[in-house]
């Protein structure tokens, strides 16, 4: 146990010399004689710090720009739903501008008429494309009625063909089963105009071939047959054919009535109703 405490001459010059070379640095130091030796020390392990160093560096931008990245990524989904959620608004906002546009219309043309009107919405169509008809959320708990007239902004549309308590069924002047009474708005030239089961066009059957209408005349009702009172638009003729061997021209017209888009209506109610309606019971 004593040998392994004892010290040997050569471990005490060993000691000697580190003790010294210390002692010298530390002057050295502080006569800032040790500073050319620290910047050459410092130059040559540049590379060998720089290259310890440079992994953990890495490694930090790599996370960096992950972090980075994947917050970009989150920002610009956000900013991606809020733009469709803001076009989805803007969609809304033209639709009810549009809608206000036809109710500012409908109100313009109801305030033009005579009668006593009721305003009415369309609920549905009718599937079958032979067949033009819609539901309206009006019915007899409204004082609806069979045959009333049913007209949009800009014409007649058609007539109520059946009636329940809170709605009510409408065929439309396009159906092949409609027709009504028209008459030339420039010379009175009186006409039928039915359905051709197109919504888009109408035809006015059996006019003479000598009969006076021509392209662009507006077509309004006659009053005859005392279904529709007289003088609201019903079509503008487009075309007017006329074949030799026959007796009558051939004579289309398009709608006044926006009958593929409108859903906003009005009901005439009948003048007749509306004057025993006033009568003191």
């Amino acid at each position: 146990m004593k040998r392994i405490f004892r010290t040997e001459p050569e471990h005490g010059r060993r000691l000697f010399s580190v003790l010294a070379v210390a002692l010298l640095l530390l002057i050295a130091d502080v006569l800032n004689y040790a500073d050319p030796v620290r910047q050459v020390l410092g130059q040559a392990l540049t590379p060998v710090r720089w290259l310890l160093t440079a992994p953990r560096e890495l490694a930090d931008n790599i996370d960096s720009y992950m972090t980075e990245h994947d917050a970009l990524i989150t920002e610009n989904e956000a900013l991606q739903a809020r733009i469709r959620v803001l076009q989805v608004q803007n969609q809304r906002v033209a639709s009810l501008q549009a809608e206000n546009d036809r109710m500012r219309a409908l109100l313009g043309a109801s305030e033009e008429l005579e009668a006593r009107v009721l305003a009415a919405e369309i609920l549905s169509l009718d599937p079958d494309p032979y067949t033009h008809q819609v539901v309206i959320n009006r019915g007899k708990a409204d004082g609806v009625t069979l045959g009333m007239p049913i007209l949009d902004s800009g014409g007649v549309m058609g007539q109520v063909v059946q009636v329940e308590t809170y709605q009510s069924q409408v065929l439309l002047v396009a159906d092949r089963n409609h027709a009504i009474p028209v008459q030339v708005n420039r010379n009175g030239v009186r006409a039928i105009a039915v359905g051709s089961g197109r919504l888009g066009e109408l035809t006015l059957v059996h006019v003479p071939d000598t009969a006076d209408i021509q392209e662009g005349d507006l077509l309004v009702t006659s009053g005859l047959g005392q279904r529709f009172p007289e003088g609201y638009p019903v079509g503008t003729v487009k075309s007017v054919s006329h074949d030799p061997a026959r007796d009558f021209a051939t004579v289309a017209a398009i709608p006044s009535a926006a009958l593929d888009r409108s859903r906003h209506v009005i009901l005439l109610m009948n003048p007749a109703e509306v004057l025993d309606e006033r009568q003191p019971q």
